[in-house]
């Protein structure tokens, strides 16, 4: 785990948020922390999870997917999961 204040977080990248995430996830399940190390492991997992999820949502409504006319070329572009 890294020392990254939880009011950093949001500035995490992705993949540095979801490494540490996996991180946290293998010291759980080790079993090798106290309670209270757990309890705190588990808050950062949690705060790290939402930032994650966060991200992802972000990144799929800038996706768009084309759409193609009747001749089969490019006729436009609408948002992810619409058309």
């Amino acid at each position: 785990m890294t020392d990254t204040p939880p009011s950093e977080i949001a500035a995490l990248s992705f993949e540095a948020a979801m490494g540490e995430l996996e991180s946290i996830v293998r010291r759980l399940e080790s079993g090798d922390v106290s309670l209270e190390e757990s309890v705190a492991l588990y808050e950062r997992g949690h705060a790290l999870r939402a930032h994650c999820e966060a991200r992802l949502a972000a990144a799929q409504a800038r996706i768009e997917q084309v759409s193609l006319g009747a001749d089969g070329r490019p006729a436009g572009t609408a948002p992810f999961g619409e058309g």
